[in-house]
């Protein structure tokens, strides 16, 4: 075990060689992702992850120094593919249809239908892994709540919305709304919807 251990830092700490194989990080990324929900994150383990991707300790640890550096990558990978997977520009939509499909893009299982239990697992480490939290604010959640306030700022300076608003309250809600239907096992396709038909006609520009 003591050499296998001193081959896996010696390679963490090995720089340079061939260039990295793209297909063989994305490979370890999902093996990742599917660990973190199967096992969380203070279960899963580097060699489960490489035996998952079918790769070694040392190729894995070439790329990733900790498990932290490889969760913080696979979560920015998730959040990359959603923010990809977005078709519609919602500058050229309505203003109530765009607000609407900025509030279905909050939904964390947008890309990912595993996403709420990753989201549970993350909350569950703020004892243990403090840090890992604030990673995920960072890269799953600010990143989406930014994203209905600042269509709510475009639509106030096309005048569809009022100004004065509370627009970080109302993504929040907006956010929350998620987790709620996960918990009361409620289906979660009508909620943009359904949560735009309450707060639209409270912020919307009454006709003049």
């Amino acid at each position: 075990m003591a050499s296998r251990d001193a081959t896996d830092e010696e390679a963490a700490s090995r720089p340079g060689g061939r260039p990295r194989d793209a297909a063989l990080d994305e490979a370890i990324i999902l093996a990742t992702r599917a660990r973190l929900v199967r096992d969380g994150y203070s279960l899963m383990t580097i060699g489960d992850i490489a035996s998952d991707a079918k790769v070694s300790r040392p190729t894995l640890y070439r790329r990733w120094r900790t498990k932290f550096d490889l969760v913080v990558d696979a979560l920015d990978y998730g959040f990359r593919k959603q923010r990809d997977s977005y078709t519609v520009d919602l500058s050229r939509m309505a203003p109530r249809e765009a607000f609407t499909e900025a509030v279905r893009r909050l939904d964390p299982a947008y890309f990912n239908p595993d996403a709420m239990v990753l989201m549970g697992n993350f909350a569950g480490e703020a004892i243990r892994t403090p840090e890992l939290l604030e990673i995920v604010r960072e890269h799953a959640v600010e990143p989406r709540v930014a994203l209905v306030e600042n269509v709510l700022t475009q639509l106030q300076a096309s005048g569809a919305v009022r100004d004065g608003i509370d627009k970080h309250t109302i993504a929040t809600l907006c956010f929350g709304s998620y987790f709620a239907a996960f918990h009361r096992g409620d289906d979660k396709d009508g909620i943009p919807a359904a949560v735009v038909a309450v707060l639209w006609p409270s912020i919307a520009t009454p006709p003049a």
